[in-house]
């Protein structure tokens, strides 16, 4: 049995990782694409300075979009002080090779999205399964997606703190993403919800791995 992290994602301001830190989260996202949560290398290197090793920081990038390739994406990397990246837009041979590259520097959240093939394990990858149009608020089936959630896998996608205890007990994801349930405009975190979503993925209980 193991306890599921929290990562909050599109986080913008060090006001709103500090909640995130206080709140229980493991991780916080720093959105480097396209987006109304993007934030700038030096804005994201403030924040990470100012959580240092209390959470992790998962810098989100999108493979072929600009900014996405990888000498780009590593040196946004270096001046942001990520811990680790999160990948849009990955698939196929030359997406695997990306990949394969990206993680001798980084561990690796590689993004899912309904009707995407399932890459190849490689140590330090982990996947996260996301709806089509990610940040959206949509959710994914959940019961549909059974069949092909692999262990060790996180889930996002519309969750909040009224929807991620059922989540839970459907699928037993390693890890957990939000973001838009729990703002109050895009990029500015409403504290209530952030606590609200880390009490009820606790209450949720540790997954087992094994069911």
């Amino acid at each position: 049995m193991s306890r599921t992290r929290i990562k909050i994602c599109g986080t913008t301001s060090i006001k709103d990782a500090l909640l995130a830190r206080d709140a229980g989260a493991d991780a916080i996202g720093l959105i480097f694409a396209r987006s109304r949560r993007r934030v700038d290398g030096p804005t994201a290197r403030r924040i990470s300075l100012a959580v240092g090793p209390s959470l992790a920081r998962v810098g989100v990038f999108v493979v072929g979009e600009e900014g996405g390739a990888l000498d780009e994406v590593l040196r946004t990397a270096d001046v942001a002080r990520l811990s680790a990246l999160q990948l849009h837009g990955v698939s196929g041979a030359a997406g695997d090779l990306y990949l394969q590259a990206a993680l001798r520097y980084y561990p690796v959240l590689q993004v899912v999205r309904p009707g995407d093939e399932l890459p190849q394990p490689h140590e330090g990858l982990e996947l996260l399964f996301d709806a089509a149009q990610p940040g959206s608020g949509m959710t994914l089936d959940w019961q549909a997606l059974r069949t092909r959630f692999a262990t060790g896998s996180w889930l996002a996608g519309g969750l909040g703190p009224q929807n991620v205890g059922q989540a839970l007990r459907i699928l037993p994801a390693a890890g957990v993403d939000a973001v838009s349930a729990l703002e109050v405009s895009p990029g500015i975190k409403d504290p209530d919800r952030v606590y609200a979503f880390v009490r009820a993925v606790s209450a949720a209980g540790p997954r087992n791995d094994h069911e």
